[in-house]
């Protein structure tokens, strides 16, 4: 049975598609399986389940596109392939892509034969280099402390699409809740028929908020459209309209029409929210109002499936859990997320740090690597109003001596302003966790809370969380890198906590309890962070078990741990 059937863009919809999930071919070697894509073949949902040596595998199937799309140009999509691969459709080459988190499409038109069409995709993931982006997959033989199996191949869905000459590329929706309307940002083909007729309709809740059609003679364009309305209240004008938040997490809804000359057409369903993310006075500001962020620490694994998520319900679940406790979102850590899951924040209401996977070895290579596909994951995502901040370093992984390297420091910042440059909507963190180098936010980890028992270590844990100069004695390493210093960003304790149960001495957390005393525990330490007027916000390691890693609220099963009714209480004590 495709357990990930759904349709696997949700910003970007086209009416026409079919899903390639299911059975296929798959060599190790020259040895011949069966396996599910789009699970691994480390999963147990992949129906292989075993951990391998190998660098490369391949993966085969063969599929009929359907009569009615002939004469059309028809589109391979991948949604991640860990780590490179070539794709071959009838023997012939399409392409190859590298970097294991961001999506790509191939035309293979020319390629087809327009009856049992065969494609092969060569992967090829090598386990053992630290110098690609590979976050938390170990490349041990046996997993440990925080790191996990492996995830070789494909591991998000893989789909065909029919489309027009006159087609979009991509479509980017900036909300200005200040000015009360949404700048759409398009890109068309270049082989579209010029000049175009591009129709715009956006609704609400099935009420009609804008419409216009546009003539386009060149493959960008931008349309203004005004969504809320203005009112006059006092003598001056108030914009008045659906804002998304957490809270509220309103949608409008779009459906784009480009028309070539020639008549053919391409439709696009989309969406986008209202909401402005900005800093002011050291806080983080949502739509006007400072807000206090409540994060949960979520890697994104699941015990029968590794990184890919056993089913669109899954995700569903972990954030409809996340908020029953009390979390407004989630940093999402070492990974990034299957646009599914982004697509259920955006409608539920989550807010979302996105991040890179890391490498760990520096060499220009790796960083250039990373930063192209970092660059591709933003151009996927922009669209998403859940996703509230970028952040790509993480605790100095892969630029082990960014402390005072100039080369090093210097990437850090390159990848800062490259995110800058690509969205002036969100703030940007550099390196989380310590050894910042420019960055929007201040974010800081630090699991020095104290054992039970430790009370010197708990009071001063509670003491230095009052002051940056405090913080900076219950970190491992330096706040900010040689040359940089703090300089009034928002504050958020962006890694705490990772209390285990001790009951369970198959497992590791960062501290370890019993199960009656978590609560007071959890209790105890989110006081101390609610004390503090220097912190606004924090994120809490972690969302669910992973593995031997045990200081999740959630099973590995992804089940609550403790009442969630217990820990909103304790949340809710902050506004």
């Amino acid at each position: 049975m495709n357990k990930r059937s759904e349709y696997p863009r949700p910003d970007f919809v086209r009416s026409q598609w079919m899903s390639l999930n299911g059975t296929w071919d798959f060599y190790i070697k020259e040895e011949k399986r069966t396996i599910e894509v789009p699970f691994v073949c480390q999963s147990l949902l992949s129906g292989i389940g075993e951990k391998i040596k190998e660098d490369e595998v391949v993966y085969e199937r063969t599929f009929q596109i359907p009569a009615e799309w002939k004469g059309k140009d028809i589109l391979l999509n991948f949604g991640a392939v860990d780590y490179s691969c070539r794709v071959f459709i009838n023997g012939r080459m399409v392409g190859e892509h590298v970097g294991g988190q961001s999506s790509f499409s191939y035309n293979i038109t020319e390629a087809l034969n327009w009856g049992k069409e065969a494609v092969r995709v060569e992967v090829t993931d090598p386990l053992s280099d630290e110098k690609i982006a590979r976050g938390k997959q170990f490349w041990e033989e046996t997993s440990k402390f925080i790191w996990y199996t492996p995830s070789t191949g494909i591991w998000q869905s893989v789909w065909l699409e029919p489309v027009e000459k006159t087609r979009f590329r991509w479509i980017h929706f900036t909300p200005d809740v200040d000015e009360g309307m949404v700048r759409i940002d398009y890109c068309l083909d270049e082989k579209a028929s010029f000049p175009c007729k591009v129709e715009t309709e956006i609704t609400r809740d099935g009420k009609d908020v804008f419409k216009n059609t546009m003539d386009c003679y060149e493959q960008q364009g931008t349309i203004t459209a005004d969504v809320f309305h203005k009112k006059a209240l006092n003598g001056s004008f108030h914009f008045t309209g659906a804002y998304w938040s957490p809270e509220e997490p309103n949608l409008y809804d779009v459906v784009m029409t480009a028309e070539g000359r020639d008549g053919t057409k391409d439709q696009i369903g989309s969406y986008f929210g209202m909401r402005k993310i900005e800093i002011k006075d050291g806080k983080i500001y949502l739509n006007h109002r400072p807000y206090y962020q409540k994060l949960i620490l979520d890697q994104g694994y699941w015990k029968e499936s590794l990184v890919t998520a056993p089913s669109d319900q899954a995700f569903k679940e972990d954030i409809r859990k996340a908020k029953a406790m009390g979390f407004n979102g989630c940093r999402k850590h070492e990974k990034v997320e299957d646009p599914r899951f982004l697509y259920w924040a955006d409608k539920m209401g989550f807010l979302v740090w996105e991040a890179m996977a890391s490498f760990w070895v520096y060499t220009p290579q790796a960083a250039s690597a990373f930063m192209k596909e970092w660059a591709d994951v933003i151009q996927r995502d922009y669209n998403h109003p859940c996703i509230v901040v970028w952040g790509m370093l993480n605790e100095s992984w892969g630029v082990p001596r960014i402390s005072h390297d100039e080369q090093q420091q210097a990437y850090s910042k390159s990848l800062y302003y490259l995110a800058r440059s690509l969205d002036t909507t969100r703030p940007v963190i550099s390196n989380d966790g310590w050894e910042m180098t420019d960055t929007d936010i201040c974010a800081f980890h630090s699991y020095k809370h104290g054992e039970e028992g430790d009370r010197k270590q708990q009071e001063l844990f509670n003491r230095y969380l009052k002051s940056i100069e405090g913080i900076e004695k219950i970190m491992e390493k330096t706040l900010f890198a040689q040359g940089h210093s703090y300089k009034g960003q928002p504050v958020i304790l962006s890694e705490f906590g990772g209390i285990s149960v001790s009951e369970d001495e198959k497992g590791w957390g960062y501290t370890s309890v019993g199960k009656n005393q978590f609560l007071q525990v959890y209790d105890r330490i989110l006081t101390d962070v609610y004390e503090s007027e220097v912190i606004c916000g924090f994120c809490y390691t972690q969302l669910a078990d992973i593995e031997q890693e045990i200081n999740g609220l959630l099973t590995e099963n992804h089940e609550y741990k403790f009442d969630p009714e217990a820990i909103r209480e304790i949340m809710e004590r902050k506004k």
